[in-house]
């Protein structure tokens, strides 16, 4: 998904390379003989430069000669003797091109403890909010309708939200309707069905009759996927089984007093489970849907409008967190930096277990999946048009809407595209996406066909 600026063949402009020509960047560097950038710093600089340059030396061949007569280092140098390139790099860092300094510099993120919430989380301790001229609280609040509350009320400027939210939000379902918007999402997979140690001889999910689940709330990819799961199992789950919202601190309590069977949720509650000798997983949610969606970073339309550049300024924050969680050699580190009781309060042994993908399944087996969990910002419009269906097929979404539109105003997949351009990062094809559930697939052209091709439903 992301790929390394720096990289002889990745893109930063219009061209081949960061200097706009047709060339690799590994033949500029060495008609230039430029040092490689060494760091994060550099990154964002190289982006600034290239971007001055392209200014400067609008056509490409007078650029391209211009660099190969007198190298980089010196045409820069040449560059900044008349034109304010440091004031430049300090602006981008602080707004971006065309931004400026954000409007609000104090900002309050509003956050569940799971790791769903890594990048939102870490970007405080690791410095990634800070980085961009933002002084941000990252508040642990109890639960998703607390979130909704909150963030409604104005009293977070931004929050961390599960994917189906801003769609319910925007539509008025289980509130009244406010225009938001979600131009990232948090993490992709990194959620599982976890049971409790009584049921390890109950594998086949048609023999959950009668089970008590738990998901983290109405509005949730846990509560759709595992609806989806059984039904495709042959059970009603409003008649066979029965489901109901239980704030994610909390499932691992209710598992230990018997007071559900199990709960599809978000880690760092299913390997805490397995880490306390409660439960065991009985799959990840990756094996029903490899790249679904969970978590998300959202904002107000409101706040996005009133205040531009604190808005760009906490996107780009957030999708170079992402990025960041993103590369496996990271996720200790990350571990350790939202283990502390303000974030997450866990073991750093359980959530390194996650962050890895290495980690015990309470089944007396280790199992190795690097991908358990991902963080890859894209908001696809495709994932809203299946989440809206699956919200019309359970009985949430009572009207006909039209999915694309809504898709395209709610999941800002054009903002994060620009944005992570702007950043030297390469946004995906929007039009490769493919969605394939349980070995179905999903054409987002057709909604309303793939909503009347399920046999349980209530609608």
């Amino acid at each position: 998904m992301f790929k390394d600026p720096f990289d002889p063949k990745a893109l930063l402009g219009r061209g081949g390379c960061s200097c706009g020509g047709n060339h690799a960047q590994a033949d500029h560097a060495r008609l230039t003989a430029a040092p490689a950038p060494s760091g994060e710093e550099d990154r964002w600089n190289r982006v600034v430069d290239a971007a001055v340059l392209r200014a400067v030396f609008p056509v490409d061949a007078q650029r391209r000669q211009f660099l190969k007569t007198v190298g980089a280092a010196t045409a820069m140098a040449a560059i900044s003797s008349v034109l304010p390139l440091g004031a430049a790099r300090e602006a981008f860092a602080q707004g971006g091109p065309g931004g400026g300094a954000p409007e609000k510099k104090d900002l309050k993120v509003g956050f569940i403890p799971i790791t769903c919430a890594t990048p939102i989380i870490m970007a405080h301790p690791m410095g990634f909010y800070s980085k961009q001229g933002l002084n941000v609280e990252v508040v642990k609040t109890a639960g998703w309708a607390v979130i909704r509350d909150k963030s409604l009320a104005k009293e977070y400027d931004a929050s961390h939200m599960l994917s189906p939210m801003p769609l319910a939000i925007s539509l008025g379902v289980g509130s009244n309707p406010v225009p938001w918007t979600m131009p990232a999402i948090e993490n992709i997979n990194g959620q599982a069905i976890t049971l409790a140690n009584k049921h390890k001889d109950k594998r086949n999910p048609k023999d959950w009759k009668g089970f008590r689940f738990a998901v983290p709330f109405d509005y949730s990819m846990h509560n759709y996927l595992l609806r989806y799961y059984v039904a495709e199992a042959g059970l009603d789950p409003d008649k066979d089984i029965s489901i109901r919202s239980v704030p994610p601190p909390e499932m691992v309590a209710n598992l230990r007093a018997d007071n559900i069977d199990g709960y599809l949720g978000p880690d760092p509650f299913n390997q805490r489970a397995v880490f306390d000798g409660i439960g065991f997983i009985h799959l990840l949610t990756k094996e029903l849907w490899d790249g679904h969606p969970c978590c998300a970073f959202t904002v107000s339309k409101e706040f996005a409008t009133q205040n531009p550049n604190s808005y760009r300024a906490l996107l780009k924050s957030i999708i170079d967190a992402t990025a960041y969680a993103h590369k496996q050699e990271n996720r200790k580190e990350i571990a350790k930096a939202i283990a502390p009781a303000n974030y997450l309060n866990q073991p750093e042994t359980v959530l390194e277990q996650i962050l890895t993908g290495t980690y015990a399944d309470g089944l007396g087996g280790v199992k190795k999946d690097p991908e358990r969990i991902d963080f890859d910002p894209f908001p696809w419009n495709q994932f809203a048009i299946w989440i809206l269906t699956q919200m019309k097929r359970w009985g949430q979404l009572k009207t006909d809407v039209d999915y694309a539109k809504v898709a395209q105003e709610v999941f800002l997949a054009t903002d994060t595209a620009n944005m992570m351009k702007e950043m030297g990062l390469t946004p995906p094809d929007p039009s490769k996406k493919t969605i394939v559930v349980m070995g179905k697939p999903f054409d987002p052209a057709k909604p309303d066909e793939y909503l009347n091709s399920f046999a349980v439903k209530r609608t």
